[in-house]
């Protein structure tokens, strides 16, 4: 099931990339992803009353807390700069250098989290950063 879910976020990402730029043409970027953040913040409610998990707020410890947050200010940073590096340059050279962001979170996952980190993962990042490099010359 977790498959599913990742390849829809795949095409959910996609879809944001080709919608944004053409949405954000003429709008200041910022403005462009407050909006953004506008509409997720609703659907992310929405979603937490339609399953009925509000509840579950209260039982949320400090530390989840802090790294929640902590989350969310890098998801802030990482949007910004998104939808800047969109409005200023090609969709189709900006989202593989944002999909480096593969490559740095198997790093932080083996260095902080202690998660395997094979020949496997190796050549997947070696191919990444290479498919990366050959779409952005």
């Amino acid at each position: 099931m977790w498959f599913l879910f990742a390849l829809l976020s795949a095409i959910f990402a996609a879809l944001t990339s080709i919608l944004a730029k053409v949405g954000i043409e003429g709008v200041n970027s910022n403005l462009a992803t407050a909006i953004r953040t506008v509409v997720v913040v609703i659907m992310a409610w929405g979603m937490v009353f339609l399953t009925h998990a509000q509840g579950g707020i209260s039982q949320i410890s400090r530390k989840s807390w802090m790294f929640l947050i902590l989350s969310g200010l890098a998801t802030g940073g990482s949007w910004l700069c998104y939808y800047k590096a969109l409005q200023i340059g090609d969709v189709s050279k900006v989202v593989p250098v944002d999909k480096l962001s593969v490559i740095i979170t198997l790093v932080l996952a083996f260095v902080f989290l202690h998660e395997e980190f094979t020949i496997k993962s190796l050549l997947g990042c070696i191919l990444i950063g290479a498919g990366t490099l050959i779409m952005v010359i």
